[in-house]
């Protein structure tokens, strides 16, 4: 049952349209995640849906008595004494339910404190004291207190810790939602379609969000192919039309009209978005000894943050901070670099250490300072690995055009601030990276992008992160905080965590083995999780290659009808040619891609348990 169309939307906020004349339709049961790059209008386009925008043109079907729930990047919660009352105000305000409905009342007061006992909240709680995480688990207890038709989610994970990511995951299980957000992990275990912004136009893909990565990346190539015969048919018609006076004339009036039309089609098209270009300098190696611990101990108040901790972190290290909010992590970070003093137990430094620093909070950032200020202060110029760029250039490599460069830090967005602390990161150098939280508000292209270059940065790392997809593809150990200031170590990324951790509980005969004295990090884990189980890469492998071959079958069916046509033997022997080694290369691929999803298929089966007779 349609429960929204949205037909021919048009919104625009300045020069650049975020909705050219955009359609979309939601179903009860959609579990839509709408993703794009930042600055798209994706939160615009919640907020239209919502009826908090009007659209500039086109219109919105609803379906009559359809109800709405919109969970904002940073809620706002009315004053109220207590995190109940603020909420139940809220409630109020968007659902217009009176002091005469009663009985609706008292279903959604019981629905709200039954969320808010799920979700870890203090229903005493003084709203105005609130962290960013709080508030957003009080915005999301009262959206399902409301039992919404529809709920509207924009960036959900942010500021919630694993835990909190994956109750929320199970609590969207049954919803009918549209979803924003840079988890891909997230994605792929909530979403039953993907709908992409891109200039201005939706465009809808089956599946999560793994499959839509193959789908798109076949898409994107076939797009770019269109634009270069475009381009290349567009400009020989401009250098046909100069050619001078005898052709023009023999000049052909229809000829002449289409290449008007060729120079409109050519203005209006849209090119893909930028990307942002990424590159760490390495700076001097530092020493084989990065920091050392031994007993540290912290606590704040009757609060252990870390008891008795001793490790070595080794120049190379790629090390993942793992734990709830409030676990400590940062205080660890400050604890590693010397920043903060231990309470008990001695921290030791290692040679040549260059530190880069990236602040969740984003404390570097003067929002009264303009961007070159921050980037390259009493200087048009900036030195990088031996390269010497004009600020300008280098901005721009971050998506910041010219006009922004003389702007105050203060009007940016989230994800513009966390892209300026990017740029000011690296244009340090640094052997030893140390960032809390970086992948906040970045968009998901840069989101990856951030990944390949911490994959090939030569230095030592330190990472807090709650994206899993970031911790698997990024680290190679994780530190984990495993309550009353124990942390412990684990070789791998989250998944092999998760899979080490069940091992453990499993069985309390290793866990006593694996914990050392005084609750320090246990040793080293002598060998990764077990070859047979598949990592989050191969997981989302095997969820993409179906479509892939699907691809593939559809292109070899397109090129058998087109080979088989009559006629076709009179095409250019270049043509004929390379699609017949096209059809072979498909063959080669339907087989090979086959083969490993049949590989992948059985290691999943059997990691399961599953045999095959």
């Amino acid at each position: 049952m349609s429960l929204l169309t949205i037909l021919d939307a048009e919104l625009a906020f300045g020069l650049q349209p975020l909705l050219d004349r955009a359609s979309l339709t939601v179903q009860a049961g959609d579990r839509i995640g709408l993703i794009g790059r930042n600055g798209t209008g994706k939160s615009s386009l919640l907020n239209t849906i919502a009826g908090r925008i009007e659209l500039d043109d086109g219109e919105i079907k609803r379906k009559e008595g359809l109800s709405i729930a919109m969970v904002e990047q940073e809620p706002a919660l009315p004053p109220a004494p207590t995190l109940r009352a603020s909420l139940a105000l809220r409630g109020k305000i968007e659902t217009h339910v009176s002091a005469h409905d009663d009985r609706e009342r008292w279903r959604i007061e019981a629905r709200l404190i039954e969320y808010m006992h799920r979700l870890g909240l203090d229903e005493a709680a003084d709203p105005a004291e609130l962290s960013g995480g709080e508030r957003k688990r009080g915005a999301l207890a009262l959206a399902f207190a409301l039992a919404p038709d529809l709920m509207l989610l924009d960036e959900p994970t942010n500021h919630l810790d694993i835990d909190g990511i994956t109750l929320l995951e199970e609590l969207l299980a049954k919803q009918t939602l549209i979803v924003i957000t840079h988890d891909r992990a997230f994605l792929d275990r909530v979403t039953t379609r993907i709908v992409e912004l891109d200039r201005g136009l939706l465009r809808s893909y089956p599946g999560n969000y793994s499959a839509w990565e193959a789908r798109r990346a076949v898409e994107l190539a076939a797009e770019r192919t269109a634009a270069r015969k475009f381009d290349k048919f567009w400009q020989q018609e401009e250098a046909w039309i100069r050619r001078g006076i005898e052709a023009r004339r023999t000049r052909n009036a229809g000829r002449v009209e289409r290449l008007e039309r060729l120079r409109v089609a050519r203005a209006a098209r849209r090119d893909s978005i930028g990307r942002v270009k990424l590159a760490v300098d390495a700076g001097e190696r530092s020493g084989k000894l990065v920091t050392e611990l031994t007993d540290v101990t912290k606590r704040f108040g009757t609060t252990l943050i870390v008891d008795r901790l001793s490790m070595r972190i080794l120049r190379g290290d790629r090390i993942g901070l793992i734990g709830p909010n409030g676990a400590g992590k940062t205080t660890l970070l400050r604890l590693m670099l010397g920043s903060l003093e231990p309470d008990q137990g001695t921290v030791r430094s290692g040679t040549r250490v260059q530190v880069a620093y990236f602040d969740q909070m984003r404390a570097a950032l003067d929002p009264d300072k303009t961007l070159i200020e921050t980037i390259s202060p009493g200087s048009d110029w900036i030195e990088i690995g031996g390269e010497r760029r004009h600020v300008m250039t280098y901005l721009g490599d971050f998506l910041f055009p010219p006009q922004r460069a003389e702007a105050p830090i203060g009007t940016l967005s989230g994800g513009e601030r966390n892209r300026l602390l990017l740029a000011r990161l690296f244009a340090q150098p640094a052997n030893l990276l140390v960032l809390d939280e970086p992948t906040n508000d970045l968009d998901i292209e840069s989101l990856e992008l951030l990944e390949a270059t911490l994959q090939q940065y030569d230095g030592t790392l330190l990472l807090v992160s709650h994206d899993r997809a970031f911790l698997d593809n990024v680290v190679t150990q994780t530190l984990v905080a495993e309550g009353n200031g124990v942390w412990r170590e684990y070789v791998g990324g989250y998944s092999d965590w998760v899979r080490q951790r069940i091992g453990t509980e499993d069985d309390a005969s290793n866990a006593s083995n694996t914990s050392n004295k005084g609750g320090g990090v246990a040793a080293r884990p002598a060998a990764r999780a077990q070859r047979g189980k598949l990592s989050y890469k191969e997981q989302r492998e095997l969820i993409a290659l179906p479509a892939e071959i699907e691809l593939l079958e559809n292109e070899q069916r397109v090129l058998a009808e087109r080979m088989n046509q009559v006629g076709y033997h009179r095409e250019r022997v270049g043509r004929i040619k390379s699609d017949r080694l096209r059809i072979e290369e498909i063959e080669h691929l339907i087989a090979a891609k086959f083969e490993q999803w049949s590989a992948l298929e059985a290691r999943s089966r059997a990691d399961q348990g599953f045999t095959l007779s």
